[in-house]
């Protein structure tokens, strides 16, 4: 048996005007009751999702309860999951009416021969799987985001959380899940639910990226660095050059990055991204700036 370690962000758009107490305190808790599931056996997979339901339910943020809504007024959820082991993935993306898209994901990647599932057809999935719907939007949303959306006019503000973990077999998994920037378009789709761009896991390393997602899609994020492991860099030169890519593009994000030995990476362009990790020594560290 090996020993675990897990990374999970609550978004890369943190903006230092803002406090977050609130959001250090939950991150430390999620990464403490995950921590106890990880030693008690518990699998890479299961913990991604678990991690980012909590991370949804508790409306901090952009992602789950706490999400904004597009330009319609409407709440459309993205989320997706990756099993490093098998290399089964399962997404959702415009997802309306539910409360975790990323139970949705992986009743995606468990119960059907797709990938992804889209708008309609991810609400009757969901339905049909009898998640938790949700019965009055505007209560039940938190709008966490809005302390964040104050990027220049004509770009994108963003926000997302999301998992790698290692489990105690030595098996990865990731998962992300979003609603997507601020004011976006009625059925704009970012990175979050594509296997690739915005998550992805496999026998090297895992990956969740937070940031605006177009330019994710464009360099193919995710999957980029953990190739980069596969082909003998670092996971720190592998995730650092991913975002120098993305910078490079002229797009503002991080991503969280966790290898098959329990090396960490937490890379960003951005003001700060909120993280907090399980290391392979029982450390917990949480931290939304460098300083």
């Amino acid at each position: 048996m090996g020993r675990p370690a897990l990374i999970l962000h609550g978004g890369a758009g943190a903006r230092r005007e803002r406090n977050y107490d609130l959001e250090v305190v939950h991150m430390r808790e999620v990464v403490e009751a995950m921590k106890a599931r990880l030693e008690a056996g518990a699998s890479a997979l299961d913990v991604a999702v678990e991690t980012v339901v909590m991370l949804e339910d508790s409306g901090l943020y952009v992602a789950g309860r706490g999400a904004s809504p597009n330009l319609d007024g409407e709440y459309e959820l993205d989320a997706s999951i990756m099993d490093g082991e098998t290399g089964k993935a399962g997404a959702v993306a415009a997802l309306q009416g539910f409360k975790n898209p990323v139970v949705a994901a992986r009743a995606v990647m468990d119960k059907t021969p797709h990938v992804m599932l889209a708008g309609n057809g991810a609400a009757r999935f969901a339905a049909a799987q009898a998640l938790e719907p949700v019965i009055e939007p505007d209560q039940w949303f938190t709008r966490a985001g809005k302390g964040e959306d104050n990027h220049p006019p004509g770009t994108l503000s963003h926000g997302t959380v999301g998992v790698c973990v290692l489990d105690i077999h030595g098996r990865l998994a990731a998962a992300t899940s979003t609603a997507g920037v601020f004011g976006k378009m009625p059925g704009r789709v970012g990175d979050t639910p594509i296997p690739a761009a915005g998550t992805w896991a496999d026998e090297n390393a895992a990956v969740s990226c937070t940031g605006q997602g177009e330019y994710f899609i464009r360099a193919a994020a995710a999957a980029r660095t953990a190739i980069g492991v596969g082909a003998g860099q670092s996971l720190s030169d592998a995730a650092a050059a991913t975002i120098a890519r993305i910078g490079g593009m002229g797009g503002d994000g991080g991503l969280i990055a966790l290898d098959r030995n329990g090396v960490i990476a937490d890379p960003y362009n951005s003001q700060g991204m909120k993280r907090a990790w399980l290391d392979t020594e029982g450390n917990i560290v949480v931290r939304v700036f460098n300083d």
